[in-house]
């Protein structure tokens, strides 16, 4: 007989709690191996394949596309060790790669925690052997789960992620009498906004029979509009964003700056051979530079120790706009790199957040933020921080427009620079300083250059 394991949705790891299904790569009655890519999941951060540490045949897949599981949910069972439901009948194509997949596991060994975007195969990965079952002991293992309805609560209510509970008691609503569609009628986020949205719908129902409608809207007319749930990538923007406006007391200052210096340095460099160097990795080199000369603004407010934290690197995180929503990668150390390898940098993690293929670890851990929102043909904005960080520079397009220049008025390339700052971890001047620095240098360039 075969032995099922069951495989749950692993720890994401930055303190992620749960993700949605968005494709199963396999099939029950597919034979698996060992650290194959079973189901592809869309997080908040990210769009991953999750990988299974067991090598056998699938027996149960639990959640259908477009469900969200929390962490530590059933994903699937896989059959170890023969033919699942050795009892019964099964197809001898099915047996044959059962037993294949049974000597393979029985041979070598499988994967232990899986880490999501990276696989599980490697010297970190913790591994433990398939023994068969021993008469003398009881078998351990996972029995597949049966995917039915869930009858209603009666005990302890079946919730695992924090978030929910946060949404059902932020609305005011009973998580007692909301029905799970998870498994073993676990309560999942799609649940409680379900019962949301169907109280909301009896709320409006019953006030619209309580009162006349408005002159303005014709009988019958539909007001309840398109409903968009805040989820995915969505979801953890609103989030990360109404966090900021409530906990950053942020301000704003800008100022227009000649880059006709910078652009005509950057053609220079260009035109001499090598690798192409972007402006984004020029504004880069510039913005490490002003925060080494001003470091309060590389910090972040620790508020439970009212402690505002110095930190020693700049993780540049940039803002790429994709068909999921805005995302910020992260460039690791960025003040220890050349204009080049920004370049470089900039360009693999655009593209990576283009296919949805960045991890959670390319996303977390920026310390400073630049937002070029030039490229959408636009002059100015005021940047909204990205908590838990303390400032964030927005470039505007660079054009043409008249400009007094050595005394004369002139035709000169112009760029709208926007910095938004924590007022907690810093004045004004300070903030003015690092605003001016940058603009100096974007005007004269020469000094700076010679470090690149």
């Amino acid at each position: 007989m075969a032995q099922v394991l069951e495989f749950k949705l692993p720890d994401l790891g930055e303190g992620l709690t749960e993700a949605e299904i968005v494709r199963w790569l396999v099939n029950v009655g597919d034979v698996v191996a060992i650290d194959q890519p079973v189901v592809e999941v869309e997080t908040a951060k990210a769009m991953v394949e999750v990988p299974c540490p067991y090598g056998g045949v699938v027996t149960a897949r639990f959640g259908d596309e477009g469900t969200e599981l929390p962490v530590g949910a059933p994903l699937l069972t896989v059959a170890v060790g023969g033919a699942p439901g050795g009892d019964g009948p099964a197809a001898p194509a099915a047996q044959a790669e059962a037993a294949t997949a049974a000597e393979s596991a029985e041979s070598s060994e499988y994967s232990g925690n899986v880490l999501v975007g990276y696989g599980t195969a490697g010297p970190a990965a913790r591994r433990r052997r398939v023994r068969r079952e021993s008469p003398a002991a009881a078998p351990v293992q996972a029995a597949p789960v049966a995917l039915v309805e869930p009858e209603a609560p009666t005990g302890p209510v079946p919730v695992i992620s924090p978030l929910v509970r946060k949404i059902a008691r932020d609305q005011g609503l009973d998580l007692r009498q909301v029905r799970g569609s998870g498994p073993e009628g676990l309560i999942l986020r799609a649940d409680v906004e379900t019962a949301l949205a169907v109280r909301d719908r009896s709320t409006a129902a019953y006030a619209g029979a309580a009162a006349p409608a408005p002159a303005s809207v014709s009988a019958g007319a539909s007001v309840a509009g398109e409903r968009v749930p805040l989820r995915g990538v969505r979801g953890a923007v609103a989030d990360k964003l109404s966090r900021s406006r409530t906990e950053i007391p942020d301000a704003t200052c800008w100022v227009d700056a000649d880059a006709t210096e910078l652009m005509a340095a950057r053609a220079a460099m260009n035109a001499a051979g090598g690798p192409k160097i972007s402006v984004l990795a020029l504004l880069a080199r510039i913005c490490t530079h002003a925060l080494a000369r001003f470091p309060e603004l590389n910090s972040t407010v620790d508020t439970a120790a009212r402690e505002i934290v110095r930190l020693p690197s700049v993780h540049l995180g940039f803002a790429a706009q994709t068909d999921r929503g805005l995302v910020v990668p992260v460039v690791r150390d960025a003040g220890g790199r050349t204009a080049e390898s920004l370049t470089a940098e900039f360009a693999r993690l655009t593209e990576a957040a283009r296919q949805g293929t960045l991890t959670p670890a390319d996303l977390t851990g920026g310390t400073f933020t630049l937002n070029n929102y030039g490229v959408f043909g636009v002059d100015g904005s005021t940047p909204i921080i990205n908590h838990p960080e303390a400032a964030m520079l927005g470039v505007g397009r660079i054009v043409p427009k008249p400009w007094v220049h050595q005394g004369e008025l002139a035709v000169r390339q112009v760029v709208q620079l926007s910095f938004t700052f924590d007022h907690r971890v810093c004045d004004g001047g300070t903030a003015g300083g690092f605003l001016r620095y940058v603009a100096d240098c974007v005007e004269n360039p020469a000094v700076l250059l010679r470090t690149l």
